[in-house]
């Protein structure tokens, strides 16, 4: 079915259109949920609730998105409702991951080279398996966001909708994360280049 015919079924409730539309996109979602809850079972419970929620709103579906894209938000929401309800302690401050300078400027910690980059880092799998571990061990705030930015490839903006904040505070989380991430990474990195 084309993008048109599979909206005109979304929005008259054709439950074959809907079953297509779970078949195409269940994959993507639920690795999308995968990677935002590191839990199996609520990772299914994020895509069924999607799914449900996609149900429940497909009349007001306008098509300015893509289906595709359209899931993809509502999945990430989804995904970010079962991180509030299950969060048991209060976020740890990022501070102590980002890097620290001396009075002059310069960095604290001595970082190896890292000129490649990170999409090419990221598709090696021992560097995946190191950088999603380390984003991981970032507070929630900051996770979410380059999640949303770095691994779902999501704009500014529609990362902004979807944690409810501005733009320009995705802007900081993202800078941020991204250092603290740097910090998290680095001796790893170091270990790997004299290996």
């Amino acid at each position: 079915m084309d993008e048109a015919a599979l909206i005109a079924g979304l929005k008259a409730g054709d439950n074959s259109v809907f079953e297509t539309l779970l078949r195409t996109y269940g994959g993507r979602l639920l690795a999308t949920a995968r990677r935002m809850l590191h839990n199996e079972e609520d990772a299914r419970d994020a895509v069924q609730d999607a799914f449900i929620n996609a149900f429940r709103a497909r009349e007001s579906f306008k098509g300015e998105a893509q289906i595709s894209t359209w899931l993809h938000s509502i999945v990430v929401n989804a995904a970010l409702m079962k991180l509030r309800t299950r969060r048991r302690k209060p976020e740890e401050p990022i501070e102590h991951y980002l890097p620290r300078y001396l009075p002059d400027g310069h960095h604290t910690e001595h970082f190896p080279s890292w000129t490649e980059p990170a999409d090419v880092a990221l598709s090696r799998k021992e560097t995946a398996a190191m950088v999603r571990s380390a984003i991981e061990d970032l507070p929630e705030t900051y996770r979410t966001v380059v999640l949303l930015r770095d691994i779902e490839g999501l704009s500014t903006d529609e990362t902004a909708k979807i944690v409810n904040t501005t733009p320009n505070a995705v802007k900081i989380r993202l800078h941020r994360g991204r250092l603290a991430l740097r910090t998290l990474i680095a001796p790893h990195l170091a270990s790997g280049a004299h290996a």
